[in-house]
């Protein structure tokens, strides 16, 4: 059984996610968010520490294990500003400012940078579409101050090549994770 039956309970919801996350009082185990506007931006809304839908996301997490993933573009500022870093290093940079302030305004909310238990934020990177996924669980059996980066990393490419095979994926979440790894502060 994977997941202890998550994989039966999942249910697609397309919507404003501001909207829909005050709006509902359901608990989920799992939520994604891909929101960018049409000008390609991740609304301030979605990641202020202090606003209403950040709050409200916590509110809908669930308390003992639930995991929210955020589908952000990557912002390195490093890349502009320093043209003797060859092309292929500036993809494999992590991240910039404004994905780290991202990154750590949804841990903090709703993990509360791992002060409740064992809760873990890392983003993963994928360099040649340009995005970083963030992932925030609660009650992940880890805690990034007890654990080393690696030992984390390893735990999760093993749990993803159970889902990989489970699912029987037509594709491995390995080199994502081998590659592009970062631990979220």
């Amino acid at each position: 059984m994977l997941w202890k039956g998550i994989h039966e309970r999942l249910c697609l919801y397309e919507a404003d996610a501001e909207n829909f996350v005050l709006n509902t009082s359901n608990t989920y185990d799992m939520i994604f968010i891909d929101a960018y506007d049409g000008d390609d931006i991740f609304p301030r809304q979605l990641w202020d520490p202090d606003s209403p839908f950040l709050k409200a996301l916590s509110n809908r997490l669930h308390s003992g294990h639930g995991t929210v993933v955020v589908n952000l573009h990557s912002d390195s500022e490093v890349l502009s500003a320093d043209p003797s870093i060859s092309h292929y290093y500036q993809q494999l940079l992590p991240m910039g400012k404004h994905v780290s302030k991202v990154c750590r305004a949804y841990k903090s909310v709703l993990a509360g940078n791992g002060k409740e238990g064992s809760s873990l934020g890392f983003t993963v990177a994928v360099p040649w579409v340009c995005n970083t996924s963030l992932v925030v669980c609660r009650g992940s059996g880890m805690n990034a101050r007890h654990s080393s980066r690696d030992s984390i990393m390893n735990d999760i490419a093993s749990k993803s090549c159970e889902v990989e095979n489970v699912l029987n994926l037509p594709f491995s979440f390995s080199q994502y994770i081998k590659s592009g790894f970062t631990l979220v502060d």
